[in-house]
């Protein structure tokens, strides 16, 4: 059974894991030598600032951030204590609750995205070339698309990566 991942796609996958935690350490580290909170923090500001009102569901921003629901909501408290969101019961569904961006949450953002761009650039962007992006791009959203149960989305996927990729650096 210990066997099965000992092909080349189990190496790739074993790899994967280990550039993102490793890249994700050194984007941590680097916002903390900047004074910064963490790159969850990030994470959430970013889901909610692109959300339609900036506000969203917390189960629907659960599903816009990288983190498990439980840490969210935990996350979810320390920003509110901060000032960076706001939570309001939903008027549909009492026992709902969203996450509203507040102006100071946005703001923070704004101060932590130049740290994270130039760890982007330095440690991604820099090492691969546009050919070796866009062909990551493809097959990365074939993946999330089949794991999400929408294959039929990977030849639109294919399609948006270079736009994406646009909107991504508009950050």
């Amino acid at each position: 059974m210990g066997k099965a991942l000992e092909t080349s796609k189990g190496s790739v996958w074993a790899l994967f894991l280990t550039v993102h935690a490793v890249l994700v350490e050194k984007i941590e580290m680097r916002l903390a030598v900047a004074g910064l909170p963490a790159f969850g923090w990030y994470d959430v500001l970013w889901g909610l600032e692109r959300a339609p009102d900036q506000r969203l569901r917390m189960s629907d921003l659960a599903d816009h951030v990288v983190l498990s629901r439980s840490n969210l909501t935990r996350l979810a408290d320390r920003l509110e204590d901060a000032g960076l969101l706001r939570r309001e019961r939903s008027q549909e569904d009492r026992r709902g609750a969203y996450a509203v961006l507040t102006a100071e949450g946005k703001a923070m953002r704004r101060r932590m995205w130049p740290v994270y761009q130039t760890a982007i650039r330095e440690l991604f962007e820099e090492r691969i070339s546009d050919a070796e992006a866009a062909m990551l791009g493809a097959t990365l959203h074939r993946v999330l698309a089949a794991a999400r149960g929408n294959p039929e989305a990977d030849e639109a996927s294919e399609g948006s990566v270079a736009a994406k990729r646009v909107s991504a650096r508009k950050r």
